[in-house]
């Protein structure tokens, strides 16, 4: 199961929001839309990844940032399940809870 989280952000901080976000971990995905909601980049983030990996995309934000003047992060976390469920049902792992922050 994963949580969706949406931030609006400017496009001045939109690569230290997506440094903060992955700085947090537990992050599977990131996904960046202009105010219209058109997707304009989309990347996993792996476990275990170093910084060096990223420069491509950062740098890639940093241009999108140049830009836009307001955007949409989207980032897709993993829920913790603490209960002793089995993951028997495909269904339950792609819910999502979506929370917006603005």
């Amino acid at each position: 199961m994963s949580i969706k989280e949406t931030f609006f952000v400017n496009g001045e901080n939109l690569l230290k929001k997506i440094k903060e976000i992955i700085a947090e971990g537990n992050v599977t995905n990131i996904s960046i839309s202009d105010k219209s909601g058109k997707e304009i980049m989309n990347f996993p983030v792996t476990i275990g990844v170093v910084g060096v990996v990223f420069a491509p995309i950062f740098a890639a934000i940093g241009a999108l940032a140049a830009l836009l003047t307001e955007c949409k992060i989207t980032v897709e976390k993993r829920k913790d399940d603490t209960t002793d469920t089995p993951p028997d049902n495909e269904a339950k792992e792609e819910e999502a809870t979506v929370i917006e922050v603005k």
